[in-house]
């Protein structure tokens, strides 16, 4: 009991930290903000373009617009959740770093405090602090998608948030390994730079993964965070490909949009004119399973980092 009250009051001490620091706070939203300005700018026209490309393929014509904004705008937020679940992950974790480097954790260990109990405090406040900024992005998403076209239904959301929830995990233990060899200013810049410029490419989520070569779509298809992004896709889209398809949208043109756009997931095989050929598409429930298959390896791969880092503190 008393290790929980220590606990406890570590991790309100380590959210406190995250979200008092500003320059830290504001940093962790570089991503979504930069998705959003894009998209508003630039990709909005790119993504509403391509679906009426397919829409045009198999004969079919919108008449309710408002569908087709609230389709790209789904896309778009699936994108900007799995890639924040991780950036933000790293920026926040970076009040772990700012101890080691201004010796606040040696401060700790002299203390009646355990290092179990405060690498765990650290994980927890990191996945609070990061659900908290996600879950903001999820709500002002969400509104977005009630102005501009609303086909989400409430198990929907569920979905999504389960899905928030998984993704947070993995980006939470990803950066929580990542930082725990780093003890620098530097270092934890050249990591949160790396990590926003490039995560988002490798798990597919800034292109559609039918606009890649097939051998760097399958490479991207071995990485678990692209599954993050997959369930995301599959509970985004899928009910307003639904409302399309009661709108006349063929069949054809159905899977074109799931598959063409990552709802539907493929290992291998190409995308030929409107669907994928070959290879062996990942049901919805083994995307779930990779995620968190790699939440549990990095789970253990953390508990052995921390086990080995306070014998060598002894």
């Amino acid at each position: 009991m008393n290790e929980l009250i220590k606990l406890g009051a570590l991790v309100k001490r380590n959210i406190k930290c995250y979200f008092k620091d500003k320059f830290l706070f504001f940093v962790s939203l570089i991503t979504p903000m930069i998705l959003l300005v894009l998209f508003v700018t630039f990709l909005r026209s790119v993504y509403m373009d391509s679906f009426n490309g397919i829409f045009k393929s198999c004969g079919f014509e919108l008449s309710e617009p408002r569908v087709l904004e609230g389709l790209a705008g789904s896309w778009l937020l699936s994108s900007i959740l799995a890639v924040s679940s991780v950036t933000v992950a790293v920026c926040s974790n970076a009040v772990m770093v700012s101890d080691k480097m201004e010796n606040t954790i040696n401060d700790f260990l002299i203390t009646p405090v355990k290092g179990t109990t405060l690498s765990v405090s650290y994980f927890i406040a990191n996945y609070i602090a990061t659900l908290i900024v996600v879950l903001s992005v999820f709500v002002v998403g969400l509104v977005y998608l009630a102005i501009v076209g609303w086909c989400l239904t409430f198990i929907d959301i569920m979905k999504i948030f389960a899905d928030i929830l998984c993704s947070v995990l993995f980006g939470t233990l990803l950066s929580g390994i990542i930082e725990s060899f780093i003890s620098s200013q530097g270092g934890l810049s050249a990591i949160s730079t790396l990590v926003s410029s490039m995560y988002g490419f490798i798990c597919g989520a800034y292109m559609p993964l039918s606009q890649f070569a097939s051998g760097m779509r399958t490479f991207i298809c071995c990485l678990p965070g692209t599954y993050s992004v997959g369930i995301m896709r599959n509970h985004f889209m899928t009910s307003y490909v639904d409302k399309l398809t009661e709108l006349g949208l063929p069949q054809v043109g159905r899977e074109g949009l799931l598959d063409g756009f990552d709802a539907n997931l493929h290992f291998g095989g190409d995308f030929n004119g409107l669907n994928f050929s070959g290879g062996v598409q990942i049901p919805v429930w083994a995307m779930y399973v990779i995620l968190l298959g790699a939440c549990l390896v990095l789970f253990a791969a953390y508990i052995a980092i921390v086990i080995i880092k306070n014998k060598k503190r002894k």
